[in-house]
This record gives C-alpha cells, structure tokens and sequence, in this order.
C-alpha cells in the first residue's frame, strides 16, 4: 500500500492542455487491463454481470446518439464495491486470511469486505464515519462483519483503521488505492465495452478514483479514443486540480450530499493511473445530483444512491460535449436509506420546477382545509403533505398557519395552483418557494 503524500492545498483548475505530461507506458502502470482481464476471472460466478439500459430520455436531454445505464445499483451488495473487495482479498496467502481484515468505507466498500469475507471465510472488521447511513451499517452488520463507527469524515475513520491494523496484525484492504481493487474495479469496463462496443464516451464519478481508474485502464487498452471523464461534487472536488497540477492535491474538508465519494483526495496508485486514462472531471452541485436521482427514479425506475447519481449529473450539465456520441453512464450504487431518497427526490423536483412549498394563512380551520385540497386537486396537481405550522412573529391570532407541499407538471402549472389558493375565500398565500 502507498503512504499518503503530505497535504497540499487545493488550487485553481487549469486548462487540460496544461496538464504535465506523464512518461509512463502502458506496461509500467501499477494496473494494466492483463490485471483487470485475471481480476474478471477470479470473479466469475461471484459477481452479477449487471446490465445496461439504454435511455431516451437521456439522449435527448444531452443531445448525445445514445446513452447507456451501467446499473452496478443491482450488483451483490447494491454497489460494484465486491468486485475490488473480493479480487483484493481472495489473492491473501493463508497466513493473511487467518488474521482476518480490517478496512475503512463510507458504506458500499464495507458491504464488499463484509461479502468477500463471508465467501472466503476471512474475518472482516470495518470501520464506518458517522456520517454513514444506518443502511449500509445494517448491511454490513447482516454479511457478517464487524463495524466500528469512528470519525466524523471518511479520512478519521481511515487513520483509524490503518492503526488498528499495525496494532493487530490485519491486513488492510484499502476501499481503492490498491492495485487488485482497482483491477477489480475495472471489470465494469470490460462488461460495458462487450455491452455497447460503439462507446465514445464514458462518465463515471471520482472519490478516490479507484472505480475510474479501473474502468478506464479497462477502456482505453482497446479503444484510447474513448472518453473516460470524471464527475465530482463542487463539495468534494479535488481529482482536477490535482490531475491539472500533476501532483496529488487534497481538500482539508468535504461538504457534498455524496456521502459515496466524499474524500478529500486521490492516493498514489488510483492517481497514477487516472492521470493517464482520465481526459477530464467535471465539476457538479447537490442540487444537480438529487436532481439526477430523481431523473434516475423517474425515467429509468431505478434507485441510485447520490454518489451514483452523480455521473449522470455530470452528463446532463453540458459541460462535455457529447453530441452525436454514444455515451455509457456508470450508476455505481443504490444503497440509500428510503427517506433520503425521498428528500433527494423532493430536491430534484423543486429544481425541475414540479415542486412547490407554500405557507398558507387559513380563517375557519379546519373547514377551509378542504377547499385547499379540493382546489389543489381540481387543478390536476398532487398533494404532497399538509401539515397545520406553528405560528410565527408576523401571523395574524385569527388565522391559523398551515404548510403544503404540492408536485406538478411544471413551474407554470404550479403557479397556477398557488393563483387558485389565492383566489379562495379565507385563503391567503404568505408565501411559496416559486418566488
């Protein structure tokens, strides 16, 4: 495993033109698609060959030729993290397994050591940030493995479990910057190109590049005119400025809804290989990615945790131009707990403009209450939520405050709903997230 270069403070981005050039042949790179090719074998018969779906939708809205879903969301565990976890840990001699295996992951890299494991028969601990869902920690808990929550950000929990395992002699599967993870990783691409051998383009999101470093090694030994480009929250995002730099450069915080990917910085092994295969990342906000989690639920009826979203995110923001290219888009994971994604999905639809909070002032409750539902209905909207609120500074003592959430076709039909509230008798708008 490397060790963690010093930290360095982020910088600018620069042109891609601009990037320092890299003397390394194909050969001399840590993965090269021989390992990725015997990562493929090793796991044949453990893990799903997941499918891709094609989507319209997302054709037209990019103005590519075609756009393909990868859905690692339906891999074992609900993430393409077993396919490195499992290639990684099925190469330790006997004496390493019997030790047993500790690790560090915001979640799907847990799930993949914890299965990897139970396969194996190799005693797994897991160290998890607090900021991990309580359904990856449950599924980690169900395959077996140990959790130890330490940390408020992945890097915490990280140190953590790099001490423990020089204290009790585990071997430390490393979540991406280890060369049979990144092997393994890869097999995705070795799957899309046999899916979709006209590839041009593919978009795959970046935390600590493990999934892209993979995937590209993979796509670039057969065709080096494919794309790869990287997508990274404006929260977590660290892999431009680095691959722009020619050095490793690392945040000294993250603040993204992708819990998946936020990590402070690439590490040696994943960086020198994605600086080779990666053409450029694109930068995302958490709006753009509920909103594609809520395309991804919408339009291609799959769940996708933020993380995996964010690929998508990138594709639809335009700043890549995919014209005419048939572009692969790697949905990397689903494990999200039901109310975020409802919440992510809420956000989307506010950003689409199908969704509408309004704070009401009512006379005659609850009598009126109904006329409100009745109108909403009337006009073809969907009720959300109605929930009686409690008063505040500038409320009128006879009025009694009430909050509405309201889906719709689109922001115009929407204001609609709200000018038909306004109108009724004992209804007043205060005020709604239209304005």
């Amino acid at each position: 495993m490397s060790d963690r270069s010093e930290r360095e403070p982020s910088e600018s981005d620069r042109p891609e033109s601009d990037r320092p050039a890299s003397d390394q042949s194909p050969s001399e790179r840590p993965v090269t698609v021989t390992d990725v090719e015997d990562a493929q074998e090793r796991l044949a018969g453990v893990v799903h060959r997941t499918p891709l779906d094609t989507s319209r939708t997302f054709a037209e809205l990019s103005g590519a030729a075609s756009v393909g879903l990868k859905l690692e969301n339906v891999q074992r565990t609900g993430s393409f993290k077993i396919r490195g976890a499992y290639n990684a840990m099925s190469q330790l001699s006997g004496e390493e397994q019997e030790r047993g295996v500790v690790t560090a992951s915001a979640g799907n890299h847990a799930q993949g050591v914890a299965l990897a494991g139970d396969l194996l028969d190799i005693d797994a601990t897991v160290v998890v940030p607090e900021i991990t869902p309580a359904a990856k920690i449950a599924a980690t808990r169900g395959y077996g493995a140990e959790v130890v929550v330490e940390g408020d950000i992945y890097e915490r929990s990280y140190e953590y479990a790099r001490e423990r395992a020089s204290e009790t002699g585990e071997t430390f599967v490393h979540p991406f910057d280890d060369e049979s993870v990144v092997a393994g990783q890869g097999t995705v691409g070795l799957e899309l190109l046999d899916q979709y051998p006209d590839l041009d383009a593919v978009f795959v999101a970046i935390g600590g590049g493990g999934l892209i470093s993979g995937i590209g090694t993979a796509v670039k030994a057969q065709d080096p005119d494919v794309r790869v480009v990287g997508v990274q929250p404006e929260g977590a995002f660290h892999a431009k400025p680095s691959l722009d730099a020619g050095e490793i450069r690392e945040l000294d915080d993250v603040d993204t809804v992708a819990d998946g990917i936020a990590d402070t910085r690439m590490l040696e092994t994943t960086f020198s290989v994605a600086r080779e295969v990666v053409d450029d990342v694109v930068r995302v906000t958490d709006r753009e990615i509920a909103t594609a989690v809520t395309l991804l639920a919408e339009r291609a009826k799959t769940v996708a945790e933020s993380a995996a979203a964010a690929p998508l995110a990138g594709l639809l923001s335009a700043k890549t131009d995919v014209a005419g290219d048939d572009v692969g888009v790697v949905v990397s994971g689903g494990n999200v707990d039901l109310t975020e994604h409802g919440e992510l999905c809420r956000t989307g639809l506010h950003e689409l403009g199908r969704y509408a909070d309004a704070r009401l002032a009512l006379d005659r409750w609850p009598a009126t209450l109904a006329d409100v539902v009745d109108a909403i209905e009337s006009q073809g909207a969907e009720l959300d939520h109605v929930n009686r609120a409690c008063p505040g500074g500038g409320d009128r003592p006879n009025r009694t405050p009430v909050a509405v959430g309201v889906e719709g076709s689109g922001a115009d039909h929407l204001r609609g709903v709200l000018a038909d509230l306004a109108s009724l008798d004992g209804v007043s708008v205060v005020e709604h997230s239209l304005e």
